[in-house]
């Protein structure tokens, strides 16, 4: 997945909505959350918010896609 990460870019984006699934709990960090932004998708882990992950829906719904499939599960 084409992808870049910058340290800063929850203090740039004040006003961004992060979501997470409805299965996620407040229980514990461990969930990946989601924003929209004018420049595409951005995608953060909760216990490390300031770590931002940058794509586009294209780039993700291919990533899903391949993940559902298992098509990433590779045993050597």
């Amino acid at each position: 997945m084409a992808a870049s990460t910058t340290p800063t870019e929850e203090s740039s984006m004040p006003h961004t909505t992060w979501r997470k699934s409805s299965f996620s709990t407040d229980v514990g960090a461990n969930c990946v959350e989601l924003a929209t932004s004018p420049d595409g998708i951005r995608i953060r882990e909760s216990d490390q918010p300031d770590a931002v992950l940058r794509t586009t829906p294209a780039t993700l719904r291919s990533f899903i896609r391949a993940v559902k499939a298992a098509s990433l599960d590779h045993t050597h």
